[in-house]
């Protein structure tokens, strides 16, 4: 498969799997425990390739070395973190193996695979609740006026690029989402788009007059050119005509952001921090906020917006009674 510049090879191993977490080093009944999990995850659960790719990194690392499942009891689950924390490994990516060790344990005990849980009493250390830097509203919108710019000659990918910005800031979508989008999800009458996100939930989102504008220009002008007999529908396309890798649009992202005088640097995911801390200095209601992110809690949509002193003021002055 051709790649686009700038695109990493695909060929390489898995996020945190290499020569010490060979899957092929496992016990058989391990591999195979391991084999059902994964299936389970991506079939039952609809888990993303990403995140499976993932709990088998993380897990073969935890089954390597035993001599059986028979020996995942809560020393060894214990004896693994503290390695792990050895090594140097973070506080987030901890608390991210451990959580991925108790679902695989818990799954194996439904299963009869295990005879107890051993996972039901591990503990890890929580993660540091750190806010990501967010752009200003004025940031963003020089972002977006000089993606605007570079558009206005009509080169496909800037015209590309402009719309990977608009809807990235207009509706706070994953950067997996947005280049998972086929061209009919797009329903530009209603300014509507339809997103199928994390395990498979399907959501309607929200975009503006100036996505729109883009939208339009990319779909006339940009994408006809990048087009090939064999494109498949995908809404934002390559230079190859392929669907829009994801690493090549947080290229773009970065790109974008490091030419504003002062801004942070920032991806995909700082842009979807931004739309919703945007909505909310503009009054929009959480729970409107959550639906937009998709998030099956309201508390993890508090953990992706800040909340402004200026806001928090101007709530203050409207709500408390002794304003």
């Amino acid at each position: 498969m051709r790649r686009e510049p700038g695109s990493p090879d695909r060929s390489g191993p898995g996020p945190e799997q290499g020569p010490d977490t060979d899957p092929d080093a496992l016990a058989p009944d391990a591999a195979r425990a391991l084999d059902g999990f994964l299936r389970h995850l991506e079939l039952e659960r609809g888990r993303s390739a990403n995140t499976v790719r993932a709990y088998r990194g993380d897990l073969t690392g935890l089954l390597t070395g035993l001599p059986s499942l028979a020996s995942l009891d809560l020393a060894h689950l214990r004896e693994w973190l503290s390695a792990a924390h050895g090594s140097g490994l973070g506080r987030a990516t901890l608390a991210r193996r451990a959580a991925a060790a108790r679902t695989f344990t818990a799954w194996l005990s439904r299963g009869g695979l295990l005879a107890t849980d051993p996972g039901a009493r591990l503990t890890s250390p929580r993660p540091h609740r750190t806010l990501p830097e967010v752009l200003r509203a004025d940031q963003a919108e020089e972002l977006l006026d000089a993606a605007g710019s570079g558009a206005a000659e009509g080169d496909p990918q800037n015209l590309r690029d402009l719309l990977l910005l608009e809807l990235l800031y207009a509706t706070g979508v994953r950067i997996g989402e947005l280049c998972g989008l086929d061209v009919d999800d797009v329903d530009d009458g209603r300014r509507t788009v339809r997103v199928l996100g994390k395990g498979n939930k399907e959501r309607t989102v929200v975009y503006g007059a100036p996505a729109s504008t883009a939208l339009r220009r990319w779909l006339a002008e940009g994408r006809p050119v990048l087009a090939r007999p064999d494109s498949p529908p995908a809404l934002l396309l390559g230079v190859r005509g392929r669907r829009l890798d994801p690493r090549v649009a947080r290229g773009v992202v970065h790109r974008a952001v490091a030419a504003v005088p002062g801004a942070p640097d920032i991806g995909p995911h700082g842009l979807r921090h931004a739309a919703a801390t945007h909505l909310l200095d503009g009054g929009a209601d959480l729970r409107y906020v959550q639906e937009l992110l998709g998030h099956a809690t309201l508390s993890t949509t508090q953990l992706y917006t800040h909340v402004t002193p200026d806001r928090l003021k101007v709530v203050h002055e409207q709500a408390h009674p002794r304003a």
